[in-house]
């Protein structure tokens, strides 16, 4: 017999559950009647866009990992307050955003092991350069003071690169609240940033943000 993903073989009494090929809207009723296939499909399917979306708001840290298995987690657990079936990856992308906003919420101070503008793949065998790492080490005391919904804002807008209207959908928001906490988490990061020699510059010499 043979073993399944998690390295055991399946038992006999237990019926193999079927990988699962429909879409996002079959794919959301599978999981709310309780199909093990579309279970596992959604993770498949959208497992990679949730850890892209927690790299970008949390950073490489010891935490990652709990942060993503919750978020899925959540994900079986609230699937029946999903009202358009088809809409499933900005519901879950909303859930990240809302899992992270609470585990920054709980954190006062933190060590990150992140690189910036990398996917995970990149930023697991990434062997930034010691100047590469000040400035990322950097880059995050600066999140660091600032608040959970505008460092949110900051890192979908300019690190993510979203539009308003995507930051709007995912922290559950207007777009208007979207730009006022953008302009504050502007105001912010720069105001701080001037403490440290060379992060100013690197910042006017990247293409994903410029001042005004």
């Amino acid at each position: 017999m043979k073993p399944n993903r998690h390295g055991t073989a399946p038992s006999a009494d237990k019926p193999i559950a079927l990988r699962f090929y429909g879409t996002d809207r079959e794919m959301a009723a599978g999981i709310k009647s309780g199909h093990p296939g579309a279970m596992e499909a959604l993770f498949d399917r959208y497992g990679s866009h949730v850890e892209r979306i927690v790299n970008r708001l949390l950073g490489m840290d010891s935490e990652f990992s709990d942060v993503v298995h919750d978020i899925f987690v959540a994900a079986y657990t609230n699937i029946r307050s999903l009202k358009d079936d088809a809409a499933i990856k900005g519901w879950i992308t909303s859930l990240a955003v809302f899992t992270v906003r609470q585990r920054i919420r709980k954190r006062a101070r933190r060590r990150v092991h992140w690189v910036y503008d990398a996917d995970i793949s990149e930023a697991q065998s990434h062997s930034p350069t010691p100047s590469d790492r000040e400035l990322l080490q950097v880059t995050y005391r600066v999140l660091d003071e600032m608040n959970a919904d505008e460092r949110i804002t900051f890192s979908l807008r300019f690190i993510e690169g979203m539009e308003i209207t995507e930051v709007a959908s995912a922290c559950g928001v207007s777009p208007s609240t979207v730009k006022r906490r953008q302009r504050r988490a502007e105001q912010k990061f720069l105001t701080l940033a001037r403490k440290f020699p060379g992060l100013l510059e690197q910042i006017e010499r990247g293409d994903r943000w410029r001042t005004q």
